[in-house]
């Protein structure tokens, strides 16, 4: 599902990561990687505005996932020594509030080699409106 989306999209990130290193803000990787998925013609969306729904009512807060890539696939980044179950639970959400199957966590911080876990879900649930 999606693998050749996310193949592109890793390929776009071991460039940044190889180009950059390790140890910079996440907000560089994430303007270094739009650039990137820019110059490959991937198309992405940075920080889209999720809406989120408790028992039917919207809520004011909204999720902002780092990047829908191909309109199919979310994206998480960091720039941390080491992910955490709640880095994968943060993507999890993102994905299940976007109704998006596919996601990629990517971390720029790790020493040595970049740091990335794909995930699929298959049980979403249609969103409570």
């Amino acid at each position: 599902m999606f693998k050749q989306e996310g193949y592109d999209l890793m390929g776009a990130a071991f460039e940044v990561y190889n180009e950059l290193g390790y140890g910079m803000a996440e907000e560089i990787y994430q303007s270094a990687l739009e650039v990137e998925l820019g110059l490959r013609n991937i198309a992405f969306t940075a920080q889209a505005e999720l809406d989120v729904f408790f028992k039917g009512h919207l809520l004011t807060p909204k999720h902002r996932p780092d990047l829908l890539v191909f309109g199919e696939v979310v994206v998480e980044l960091k720039a941390l020594k080491e992910l955490c179950s709640d880095h994968e639970a943060q993507l999890f959400n993102y994905m299940r509030i976007a109704q998006k199957q596919v996601g990629y966590l990517i971390n720029f911080g790790k020493k040595g080699d970049l740091e990335w876990k794909r995930f699929v879900i298959d049980d979403l649930h249609t969103r409570n409106r």
